[in-house]
């Protein structure tokens, strides 16, 4: 345990006294202590692992691209290994999207995506500035990406800084039209991009909604001229049973936003891509136009040789038979749940599921999710619940016997909490 680490960990609340396992290595959907001890991680360490951790492939792209080229400044320069990348997703995402800015982050690739449709419609000379957001979004922990989220107590305290944003209500079943009706009012006010979570919302509780849903929010923008953006940092890369949610209901963004999978997991890495018109807006002659967005390690070349192994494994591998495998599995085990008074609202998507424990304080900030936090690393699975929602979210990789070993700690923990 690093008990005593100088750490400032995020999302943790150090005066809790909370143990801190000390991971020393992984393989597969394990993670391992310095005695052997290990932890099935079912959360894919915050949704990024997919093929399983330390994958071979990956590894050995990382291994062989520290030795040719580890950094390069990309404002001007460029390198083959992003180069590689880029048209390789080109050539798996939509025709109409034809641009890709590389970044370092989900919230990265977000703020990316803000100030492009901002910064269209300056270039333009249009005066768009409202943003458009989907009540319980998450879509990051920085400045702008706390705007276009939900607000609570994880963000509360830097409220003065957000800016203002209309917020388009959750399509719960049987209120989908009154979202829709909601939309198409706000989009007849002239805003500058509707921002969405497709088909599955997060860290917003794993709130699932109908693809056709997402068709017609897609529909309105193009009807109103809004630009859409698709958040799908954590639904891309097979999540939601599909490469990248959008594709279950037609969906073509103006703006898609890729990250955790995008290396396997291995690497931090990010790309924004984007339609024509849109780099076109700050294509010119004119150095006052320019995109002026960066950070140091854009486009790093390790994290994009780790993102090409990855898609090498997508390209070479039965990676869609894997997680239509996942997929089955984890709703026959959400099955055996679905009728116990204590579990609410089982529901599943792709390889994600999850369900809400029936609890007479089931806020966020209520004792429960750290006691089931601390009870399944007991239990040999990291597993993180959203308040009172449990979700499971496994790599591919994950093996049957590894899997029951996850939802038997989950039945467990609801006969013993």
């Amino acid at each position: 345990m690093a008990d005593q680490s100088p750490i400032w960990h995020p999302f943790t609340q150090h005066g809790l006294g909370d143990p801190i396992p000390l991971v020393t290595h992984s393989e597969g959907a394990r993670l391992y202590d310095a005695d052997g001890k290990y932890w099935i991680d079912a959360i894919s360490s915050w949704w990024v692992t997919t093929h399983g951790h330390a994958h071979p492939r990956i590894m050995a792209a990382i291994r062989a691209q520290t030795e040719r080229l580890d950094q390069l400044i990309f404002a001007g320069w460029t390198h083959e290994p992003a180069e590689t990348l880029a048209a390789e997703l080109m050539r798996i995402t939509p025709d109409p999207l034809t641009r890709v800015f590389f970044s370092d982050s989900g919230s990265t690739s977000v703020e990316v995506a803000l100030k492009m449709a901002l910064g269209y419609w300056f270039n333009i000379g249009e005066p768009r500035h409202r943003i458009l957001v989907l009540e319980h979004s998450y879509h990051g922990d920085t400045i702008g990406t706390m705007s276009v989220g939900e607000r609570g107590v994880y963000n509360r305290a830097w409220q003065p800084l957000l800016f203002d944003v209309d917020t388009i209500p959750f399509p719960h079943e049987g209120m989908e039209q009154a979202t829709l009706d909601a939309l198409e009012a706000a989009c007849s006010q002239n805003p500058a991009a509707f921002i969405v979570e497709p088909l599955i919302l997060g860290a917003g509780g794993m709130l699932i909604y109908p693809a056709w849903v997402l068709a017609e929010m897609r529909s309105i923008c193009a009807r109103y001229g809004v630009l859409f953006i698709a958040d799908e940092v954590m639904t891309g890369w097979g999540r939601t049973g599909t490469r990248f949610a959008c594709d279950q209901a037609g969906v073509i963004p103006d703006i898609v936003c890729l990250s955790k999978g995008l290396t396997g997991g291995s690497l931090p890495l990010a790309v924004t891509l984007c339609i024509e018109p849109i780099f076109q807006a700050h294509w010119s002659t004119d150095r006052a136009k320019t995109f002026y967005h960066s950070s140091s390690y854009t486009a790093n070349p390790i994290a994009c040789a780790a993102a090409n192994a990855n898609l090498a494994i997508w390209r070479d591998e039965p990676v869609q038979q894997r997680i239509d495998s996942l997929a089955d599995a984890q709703a026959a085990h959400l099955s055996l749940l679905s009728h116990d008074p204590r579990v609410a609202n089982p529901r599943r998507l792709g390889t994600i599921a999850a369900f809400d424990i029936v609890a007479p304080d089931a806020g966020y900030l209520s004792d429960l999710a750290p006691r089931l936090i601390a009870f399944y690393r007991d239990h040999g699975v990291l597993l993180r619940p959203l308040g009172n929602t449990v979700y499971v979210m496994p790599p591919y990789c994950i093996m049957e016997e590894e899997l029951a070993q996850v939802w038997s700690a989950v039945k467990a923990s609801l006969d013993t909490l």
